[in-house]
């Protein structure tokens, strides 16, 4: 019974969304639309049950598969997508209604990208919690897969076979 909203800030990725979305049966898809993802929790407060943002990052976790991306990204890069990241996690926070969860999720490894994210939003909250993000992951791949002893998670090349992604869950609290 869920129905998806996707947001994109570009219209070309938007359309690659779309594409994606082509395997989903019609009915889910509410609608895919071209926006910025920072302004989505100041237009449409309160309006969803589940946030993804899947953050624009340094890509840092997926150079196995792409290792030309060290040669687009400088250190600078850094504090801009992390200011980015900072905003539509905030965003997110605020589009979702008091009991909602978000997900939040990026291709990298690296703390600023994820753990300190996360660490500066919920600083200026106090209507979040965090979720054991490792006991979903559990719940969906099984008790053996290997996960730090913290309710995040990151995932690595070396030991799960995938990206270095990284997921923390929040729950907006009534």
């Amino acid at each position: 019974g869920a129905r998806i909203v996707a947001n994109e800030v570009a219209p070309h990725r938007a359309r690659l969304v779309e594409q994606a979305l082509a395997a989903v049966p019609a009915d889910a898809v509410e609608r895919v639309q071209v926006g910025d993802g920072r302004q989505v929790g100041v237009e449409e407060p309160g309006a969803y049950d589940r946030v993804l943002v899947d953050a624009p990052c340094t890509g840092l976790g997926a150079l196995r598969r792409r290792p030309e991306s060290r040669w687009r990204r400088t250190p600078g890069d850094i504090a801009t997508l992390t200011t980015l990241q900072r905003e539509l996690l905030g965003s997110a926070l605020d589009a979702v209604r008091p009991g909602g969860v978000v997900g939040y999720v990026t291709c990298s490894p690296h703390l600023a990208e994820t753990q300190l994210v996360v660490k500066d939003v919920l600083a200026g909250r106090d209507d979040v919690e965090v979720l054991d993000a490792a006991a979903a992951v559990r719940q969906v791949a099984g008790d053996d897969i290997p996960l730090a002893d913290r309710t995040d998670v990151q995932l690595w090349p070396h030991v799960h076979g995938t990206d270095a992604m990284h997921l923390t869950l929040l729950r907006r609290r009534a």
